[in-house]
């Protein structure tokens, strides 16, 4: 039986880099709030392929002695804390003096640093856990530390690392977090020799928000600011109405730490649930203070999350902060409308034929032109804003391919039930159609034969709609531009982070061009559209066209409805929409009289 022993400081030191240095963004991480723990005003990042080959992060804080400097790679050796009370007056980023051992164990690491009125400057090198040498160095007051090869010498958690660009992507995020919660900071943010972003010192949050997201971003925001004994939330928030379709533009912070709060983040997300459609989620750069003992930032080995001593009276605080200021901004939380779908702006009600009316269709069904859905939109009840300026789109004559018609059911129609759901009559009881699950699935099934066929009918516009992203986004974009080109849009860069969408597919309204680009960026990001391959990101694509393109007119005839159940039964999946809800359901003469106790 083995023996117990006490394992070597290289190895400890290796085995808790494993819960402090998940990836190269966590390293960024630590030595970024040293950096502003060491009260730096000016922050430079840069990184290579990702983070692997080079990481340095250089600053002009306090610096250090030579002493400290050394003290420093020692293992829960930190000038943050000398106690465990400490914890609960805690206003450092940093405390545990887990992270210089830990990543100077798996990389190789090297500091320069020089405190004020030093004649010199100490430079340490350390590779894999090991001192190479420690000596003197000329360098300006402040900290300069740069980590390459990082987990070499830990190859098997080299492997778990993913593709340059995701690291990347990890790595400016984080660094915006922080350019967030600092904005008296500059910052600085290199990825492989190109500047990310420089974002000079700012006298605001929304200074700092529009030179990392865009002026557009910015100017949707409203600042909030409520107070109650020991509790505050200020920052900004998005109007009612302007969302998102992922949580990366909704950022908190507790005591100015970005932390990830289940608590903070549902408070937000139920504060808009009668502003903002299902499925959005607000803007939102805020910060939450409260007592620092009423909060334990160290339940998280790398500080990401939070728990407070009394959830409820948080969530219950930023939900009346939030909903106060709403109702400020006359967003009526009590009684908004029912949100129209940001996309496709065109109605949904299918333009059909005199033939089509009348008989189920036995051919090819026509593809979707502008023509039809303006037409659709302009006799529909729900009026439509007016397009921008445009030139024609260009009709498409090639035949798409089309699904065998299943037979037609011989439902009689009985009535309209609160505007979407139509109920039918049948030789075996009654049937109850969901009208838009049904549009979704014949919109996607068409769009899909579109994107198959490479013949997306496309508009070009007379005016180019600008859009302005954050780095992320940027690059998420220009890595897809032959995508997008592909299935009808046309979209170039101009300048950093700056885009013109010059044509857009001939189903979209002009202005739902920019909401649709966003969510598509934000389905990139996620994961939700697939890199590699086409097939299944054309399936997500026409996917999200056709939840989003559905805008049901408040009133439908018979007429209209018996149409869509002829081009519901065309489709190769009739039973359900394209997120596998059904699309109609059935309560059989058995199941009636059941509900009857008959």
């Amino acid at each position: 039986m083995a023996k117990v022993r006490i394992l070597p400081d290289r190895v400890a030191n290796q085995i808790a880099a494993g819960e402090v240095i998940e990836r190269p963004a966590a390293v960024v991480k630590e030595l970024v709030e040293n950096a502003l723990d060491a009260g730096a005003t000016r922050v430079e990042v840069e990184f290579r392929h990702g983070g692997r080959s080079l990481m340095r992060i250089e600053d002009n804080g306090h610096g250090m002695s030579r002493d400290d400097a050394l003290l420093a790679l020692e293992r829960h050796a930190t000038s943050k804390i000398a106690e465990a009370a400490d914890l609960d007056r805690l206003h450092s980023y940093g405390f545990r003096g887990e992270a210089l051992p830990s990543i100077a164990s798996v990389s190789r690491f090297e500091l320069q640093t020089r405190e004020a009125g030093s004649d010199a400057g100490t430079e340490i090198l350390v590779n894999g856990g090991k001192f190479v040498h420690v000596r003197e160095c000329g360098r300006p007051v402040g900290t300069r530390i740069e980590v390459t090869h990082l987990f070499n010498s830990v190859p098997a958690r080299r492997k778990f690392l993913k593709t340059d660009q995701t690291e990347a992507a990890h790595i400016v995020h984080c660094v915006r977090l922080y350019a967030l919660a600092c904005p008296r900071t500059a910052f600085t943010l290199i990825e492989d020799g190109r500047v990310i972003f420089r974002s000079p010192e700012c006298r605001t949050l929304g200074e700092r928000i529009a030179e990392i997201f865009g002026r557009q971003t910015a100017e949707s925001l409203v600042p909030i600011e409520c107070v109650e004994p020991e509790l505050k939330l200020s920052g900004l928030i998005g109007r009612p109405g302007v969302g998102r379709a992922t949580r990366h533009e909704m950022i908190v912070f507790v005591n100015a730490r970005p932390v990830d709060s289940r608590t903070l983040n549902y408070a937000l997300i139920e504060s808009y649930h009668e502003s903002l459609p299902k499925g959005r989620y607000p803007l939102a750069f805020v910060f939450f203070e409260c007592d620092p003992a009423a909060v334990d930032v160290n339940v998280h080995p790398a500080k990401r999350e939070v728990r407070f001593r009394s959830e409820p009276q948080v969530r219950g605080f930023v939900i009346r902060a939030v909903l106060q200021r709403l109702r400020e901004l006359g967003g009526a939380v009590n009684a908004v409308p029912a949100p129209t779908p940001e996309v496709g702006g065109a109605s949904s009600e299918l333009k059909l034929s005199p033939s089509q009316r009348l008989e189920i269709p036995q051919s090819p069904a026509p593809a979707l032109h502008r023509a039809d859905l303006v037409a659709l939109r302009n006799s529909g009840p729900v009026p439509a804003p007016p397009p921008a300026p445009r030139s024609p789109a260009p009709a498409s004559t090639a035949p798409l391919s089309a699904p065998v018609p299943a037979p037609a059911p011989a439902w009689r129609f009985v009535g309209l039930a609160h505007g979407n759901y139509a109920l039918f009559e049948t030789t075996a009881g009654v049937v109850l159609l969901d009208r838009r699950a049904a549009h979704e699935r014949v919109w996607f099934e068409r769009l899909r034969e579109q994107f198959r066929a490479g013949e997306v009918p496309s508009q070009r516009l007379l005016l180019p709609l600008p859009i302005e992203l954050d780095a992320i986004a940027s690059a998420l974009l220009l890595d897809r531009l032959k995508f997008l080109q592909a299935h009808g849009f046309d979209v170039a860069e101009f300048g950093r982070n700056f885009f013109r969408v010059e044509a857009i597919p001939a189903w979209m309204e002009p202005s739902d061009a920019e909401p649709f680009l966003r969510d598509l960026i934000g389905a990139f990001r996620e994961g939700a559209i697939p890199d590699h391959n086409t097939e299944l990101a054309r399936e997500a694509l026409a996917r999200m066209a056709a939840a989003k393109a559905v805008r049901l007119p408040a009133t439908c005839g018979e007429t209209e409805l018996r149409a869509l159940v002829a081009q519901l039964f065309a489709t190769h999946s009739p039973l359900s929409n394209p997120a596998g809800r059904p699309t109609y359901i059935e309560l059989n003469h058995g199941e009636l009289a059941r509900r009857f106790q008959k």
